[in-house]
């Protein structure tokens, strides 16, 4: 994992919040009067095109959330963990003094995130953890034909859909169907399939340059989704190009973090 340091002032911070406002109130009190500490000034939403920062208090879906709002921009989004695993999260809630800190006073590093982008789709159809084509539940079983720099990887295959991931989502639905776990900072992604019907159907890890080509080979439209909201609805016969794009947007790191501590803390010992 590979982060640079933040060098930038904090003069203004934008605010994240998930749904939950009563697990989030103390947090947000802290963060106002730590704020007025500082001078620096808090407006509230997922993205601001004044602020230096984008500090979230809540769970990995409100930190996704902001990632995306955030993406083509240089804001870094500060995430403290008010949720249940928070894989994302730059701190969790029992460091918040500590978080709010170093988030209003600039002292992180930022990791840049890459994004799968779905070709010839508009600025929405881009996955900061995962794209993925899906079977809808009162219908028949996909058949997906996808190939990988040109080179045909898989024809006709039965199954529940595909999905393309990121290093950062390769711990998130890419994981829960057996897909490989890539390290943060890795330049790669995965290609996985949906509960396939046949024995050589296998994830795999493809390099960055290497676009992936997918196409429904079934009698029926999927739907895709775009880091697990459905953006649209990918026709029978209809073929798409998907692609690797570096640097989207940055995730603020504490000096020190590592992806293997965080995937050892996050997902093997809460697991157990």
């Amino acid at each position: 994992m590979s982060a640079s340091e933040a060098t930038r002032t904090i003069r203004v911070a934008a605010v994240v919040t998930h749904n939950r406002e009563e697990e989030t109130a103390d947090g947000f009190e802290a963060l106002r009067r730590a704020a007025e500490r500082a001078g620096v000034e808090l407006v509230l939403g997922d993205a601001n095109a004044q602020a230096d920062v984008t500090i979230v208090l809540g769970g990995d879906g409100a930190t996704l959330r902001a990632l995306r709002a955030n993406a083509g921009t240089d804001v870094p989004v500060f995430a403290i963990n008010f949720g249940r695993i928070g894989f994302l999260a730059t701190a969790d809630r029992d460091e918040l003094d500590m978080a709010l800190e170093r988030a209003l006073t600039g002292r992180f590093e930022v990791l840049p995130l890459p994004a799968i982008v779905l070709g010839g789709g508009g600025p929405e159809l881009f996955g900061i953890n995962e794209i993925s084509f899906q079977r809808r539940s009162h219908l028949n079983m996909a058949h997906i034909s996808y190939s990988i720099a040109g080179e045909d990887i898989g024809e006709r295959v039965p199954c529940d859909g595909l999905i393309a991931a990121t290093p950062a989502g390769s711990t998130g639905y890419n994981l829960s169907v057996g897909g490989p776990i890539l390290a943060w900072g890795v330049k790669a992604y995965t290609v996985s399939l949906i509960a396939p019907h046949a024995l050589h159907a296998r994830a795999l890890v493809a390099a960055p340059e290497d676009g992936l080509r997918v196409v429904n080979d079934g009698r029926e439209p999927l739907d895709i989704s775009a880091d697990g909201m459905r953006t649209g609805e990918f026709e029978a016969g209809r073929a798409v190009e998907l692609v690797f794009k570096p640097d989207v947007v940055g995730l603020a790191q504490l000096p020190g973090s590592s992806f293997y501590r965080r995937f050892r803390e996050k997902l093997i010992q809460l697991a157990s």
